[in-house]
């Protein structure tokens, strides 16, 4: 199947499964959130597999725990264990990206002139976390560890910019600045406040956030996607 086909299989399946969580079909809706990242670590992993590494591992290892945490998250409304035990596993995805955009050989810009931008993305975990700390209960410490984690990676993808091209940069960027957003929703759909069409925006910025990050490791190593 060629990427284009792929892509469009990959955004159908998570239309299909928010529409399916927004009628109330429970299990059809489990189903199909279940088979949204295999059809993204389908696309990767055919285009990596000619010249396999050990980025690449990284990337379909936190591709791997992202599924696991897909389908946990999706079995909270059953035993909210469920919801602690996925959260660890989107840590663990987390700490894949990192070490990945981390690892990349080059020049690190956020300890020179790009030092800025360790300010700005630590003062956003800090204001989040403050704003949710009082509805957050016993997950104080899960969602706080999480909380750093994620920035990390975020500042991990900021760290790639004299590293590889400016597509790859970019896509990878913007994909873990929409990944920042989609669980920032999470935390407060959950913990804070409450809103009206969360589930759609969460899982909107989720889906994308994953194929830019994907798209943007392709990218990296210049892989002509057909």
């Amino acid at each position: 199947m060629k990427f284009r086909t792929l892509s469009t299989l990959y955004f159908t399946i998570g239309i299909v499964f928010i529409a399916l969580e927004t009628i109330g079909q429970l299990w059809p809706g489990i189903i199909a959130k279940a088979l949204i990242i295999p059809v993204l670590f389908l696309i990767y992993y055919r285009y990596v597999k000619p010249d396999f590494s050990q980025f690449h591992i990284l990337i379909i290892m936190a591709l791997v725990f992202s599924w696991g945490g897909d389908v946990l998250l999706s079995l909270t409304r059953f035993n909210e264990l469920f919801f602690l035990i996925g959260l660890g596993s989107f840590l663990l995805a987390q700490v894949m990206y990192l070490i990945a955009f981390f690892s990349t050989p080059g020049k690190n810009t956020i300890t020179g002139s790009g030092f800025w931008t360790l300010l700005i993305v630590a003062a956003y975990g800090v204001a989040l976390v403050y704003y949710l700390w009082d509805g957050l209960g016993d997950m104080q410490i899960p969602v706080l560890v999480y909380a750093i984690t994620i920035l990390t990676m975020l500042t991990a993808a900021i760290n790639r910019r004299a590293k590889v091209n400016r597509l790859s940069f970019l896509l990878v960027l913007f994909g873990a600045i929409l990944f920042v957003m989609s669980d920032s929703l999470i935390a407060i759909n959950k913990f804070k406040q409450p809103f009206e069409l969360a589930r759609i925006a969460i899982m909107l910025t989720y889906i994308t956030a994953q194929y830019l990050i994907i798209t943007g490791c392709l990218k990296q190593y210049s892989i002509e996607t057909k």
